[in-house]
């Protein structure tokens, strides 16, 4: 697959413990696509869509063991599926964050 975009298209925020000019958008595409879902803006979930598409997004999220709340919520809205589907939901981790204990 040939891409016309970059990391550098993403806002700064998110790669900030990265190099960001070090990522493959092919071969780090779990990463990004993790990094905008959980940080990024709208416009960052705009380019993650137009670089990937929402198939590709869809089954990359699908296997994240972890998602917050809100972002489950709104993939799973997105892509009209039980938030039971998500591997993320039935392997939460054994100990809550602080924020959600």
């Amino acid at each position: 697959m040939f891409y016309t975009h970059s990391t550098s298209n993403l806002s700064e925020h998110l790669f900030w413990d990265v190099d960001r000019d070090n990522l493959d958008i092919e071969k780090s595409k779990e990463f990004i696509i993790h990094r905008v879902l959980e940080y990024g803006l709208i416009e960052d979930w705009e380019l993650i869509k137009e670089i990937y598409g929402l198939e590709t997004i869809k089954q990359v999220s699908l296997q994240f063991r972890e998602l917050d709340a809100v972002t489950l919520a709104f993939l799973s809205a997105i892509f009209k599926i039980d938030k039971k589907e998500f591997r993320c939901y039935t392997h939460k981790t054994s100990m809550p964050s602080f924020w959600n204990s």
